[in-house]
């Protein structure tokens, strides 16, 4: 038996190990090539040693490779021997006195995406023009085209019988176009004729209001005071449509403008929830049964009805709802049934 590197051998007769004697076998181990090899190693010479040698050592488990990262630090042209917090915002002090000049500013990122911020919610007045809306198409109703702020005086009053005379027609309650100061013809002359009539003589049992009407006067163009205009035109539509009369329920919910003094309860531009019912055979009950219906479906269920006067509408009613929260009854509507001259 040979172990290498024959330091020693077995006597095959008496099964025992000698010390190998040989001459070359002698000088090795004097020589001793591992010691030699770590040596070389500890000296900084282990790329003379051959890729068998380090294989071989790394076997015996008496040399292991080590990596060792180094790190220069040298002195950039910003340094400084004490931290300094760069400036972010532009104030109006560093404006006033110039110290902007001085100072130095942290650089944009205008490519960085900023904190997301828990937005998009629906304006409170949207939010309630929204719910009225559902509502409303869910009672059957069809919303009317309401975005003419502009109107004319003839739809905006004579249509609905306000005499030219009345207050609310004056410049400290309505607004007045400059320009265009007036509309221009009335499309429909028969219509317009029957109206004329109406103010002067009266019809349907009515005497009118007696004064000579003005062309002139239903011309001027004035930002709507309400949005009953829209409820005049569409009411003439209907009554004028192909295939005659159909019965039709309409709202609207839109901007009206009025020239009042401002204060906690009156603005000068405002919105009106408005709707109405065309049919045959419709009474008093009807009207008050889907008023109550609409306000019940927003939460007000204490309703009181009181007598009141419109030019346009016999009998008219004011509605009044109870606040809890004021405990008082306030008036929260006006309503009516159309006059016969209206249809």
């Amino acid at each position: 038996m040979k172990m290498k590197p024959q330091w020693v051998v077995m006597d095959k007769a008496t099964k025992t190990f000698q010390r190998n004697t040989d001459a070359a076998v002698v000088a090795a181990v004097e020589r001793d090539e591992v010691k030699q090899q770590l040596q070389q190693i500890a000296g900084g010479k282990a790329d003379a040693l051959s890729a068998g040698d380090i294989k071989e050592l790394s076997k015996r488990k008496l040399l292991s490779k080590v990596s060792t990262k180094t790190y220069g630090v040298s002195k950039a042209a910003k340094f400084r021997p004490e931290r300094k917090k760069l400036a972010t915002d532009l104030t109006p002090e560093m404006l006033r006195t110039d110290a902007w000049k001085e100072e130095e500013f942290k650089e944009y990122n205008f490519a960085a995406k900023g904190q997301e911020l828990d937005v998009g919610c629906l304006h409170p007045l949207m939010k309630v023009r929204t719910q009225f809306r559902s509502i409303l198409l869910e009672m059957g109703f069809e919303e009317m085209p309401t975005n003419n702020f502009v109107e004319s005086s003839f739809w905006n009053f004579d249509s609905l019988f306000q005499p030219q005379q009345h207050p609310a027609r004056d410049s400290h309650d309505t607004f007045f176009l400059v320009n265009p100061e007036k509309c221009g013809p009335i499309p429909d002359q028969e219509y317009q004729e029957r109206v004329r009539k109406q103010h002067e003589v009266g019809g349907y049992g009515s005497i009118g209001y007696r004064y000579d009407w003005s062309l002139d006067e239903a011309q001027k163009n004035i930002l709507r005071t309400h949005t009953t205009a829209v409820s005049a035109r569409m009411l003439y539509k209907l009554a004028n449509q192909p295939g005659g009369f159909q019965p039709k329920k309409y709202f609207s919910i839109d901007r009206v403008f009025r020239n009042e003094s401002l204060d906690s309860t009156h603005l000068a531009e405002f919105h009106q929830v408005e709707g109405l019912v065309a049919d045959r055979g419709l009474t008093l009950g009807d009207l008050i049964g889907v008023i109550g219906t609409f306000f019940k479906r927003i939460g007000i269920t204490d309703l009181r009805f009181k007598p009141a006067f419109n030019p346009y509408t016999e009998p008219s009613m004011e509605i009044f709802g109870f606040s809890k929260d004021l405990n008082k009854w306030i008036e929260i509507g006006n309503s009516g049934m159309f006059r016969p001259e209206m249809l």
